[in-house]
């Protein structure tokens, strides 16, 4: 059974009316670039072409990129260049923690490249941007999405005990297209990430995302939910997949609107907590509103009122 209320996408074939998108507000788009640049930072907006730039930018949010633009992986779907990247900056934490305080953000979200080439993964700069962010700005809640750290538990244990306050680790995919769409990842151990996070750290929400439209079938995506579910996940986010350039994987499908609102009643009877699921939805998508759907906003509170006490 394929996915229903779907659109087949042949090779250059025009998006649906859902997927189109206004044009950004170029002056909100400068200000935040002019920020980026005085900071020397980057956001996984840009080198990941996300679709959602400008609504995001205009709102003066982004996901900061930290480790630098340059991945070790080549994965099928993402935008971001690989190759050999360069040396760790250690001065980025407080420069996210700066551009955070200025931007006067309530939650950021916080990723990177890949770097197998660094002996630690990249979890400590992880570490370090997490506890420069609640050092400098105490009210904000801070999310993490990282790599898989080849499944080495002392490096998710070094990000935890940071004490972001969400954890995050994308599945992305169904376990038949896992290969050829993220070649250096394995299923099995993103769910064993998800699952040791939430047993190190009960206290910590976990969360991941699926990309739908690569071919994947219907139940296969609801066996990855239980699967999700299995390993503990809390916070789920859906979204479609939208080729970035020639060389990477087609899409396979436009999926409905009433497909993702499927996905996502499913998904909360499952049992997960919070549930984004939409065309434009990408695992940072609208990010804080999983923490306020929960009503859970308790440690960056109890660190505020200790800044002013």
């Amino acid at each position: 059974m394929t996915t229903s209320s779907a659109q087949p996408a042949p090779a250059r074939a025009r998006k649906p009316d859902w997927l189109k998108k206004r044009i950004p507000d170029p002056r909100a788009m400068n200000e935040m670039r002019l920020l980026l640049d005085e900071l020397k930072l980057n956001t996984i907006c840009e080198e990941a072409g996300c679709p959602n730039i400008g609504e995001c930018w205009a709102k003066r949010t982004a996901t900061f990129l930290i480790l630098g633009d340059i991945c070790t992986r080549a994965c099928g779907f993402c935008d971001v260049e690989t190759g050999r990247p360069g040396a760790v900056d250690f001065a980025e934490p407080y420069h996210v923690a700066q551009a955070v305080k200025r931007l006067g953000l309530s939650h950021v979200v916080i990723t990177s490249p890949d770097r197998d080439d660094l002996p630690d993964k990249g979890s400590g700069q992880f570490a370090a941007t997490t506890r420069a962010i609640h050092r400098m700005c105490p009210g904000t809640t801070v999310e993490v999405l990282t790599s898989d750290f080849d499944g080495e538990e002392e490096h998710l244990v070094r990000v935890l005990e940071a004490d972001p306050e969400i954890f995050a680790h994308n599945v992305e995919t169904v376990p038949r297209l896992h290969r050829k769409v993220r070649p250096r990842f394995r299923y099995e151990r993103s769910l064993q990430v998800l699952s040791r996070a939430k047993e190190l750290r009960p206290d910590i929400y976990t969360k991941s995302n699926i990309m739908v439209g690569l071919g994947e079938q219907k139940d296969e995506v609801l066996q990855v939910m239980r699967d999700m579910r299995s390993a503990g996940c809390d916070f789920l986010t859906i979204g479609q997949y939208l080729q970035p350039s020639p060389k990477h994987l087609p899409v396979a499908e436009y999926v409905h609107p009433e497909v993702f609102e499927e996905y996502r009643a499913a998904a909360l009877d499952l049992g997960f907590l919070y549930v984004a699921s939409g065309p434009f939805v990408r695992s940072s998508f609208d990010a804080a509103t999983a923490l306020e759907a929960v009503g859970r906003r308790k440690a960056a509170e109890g660190r505020s009122e200790g800044s002013r006490s």
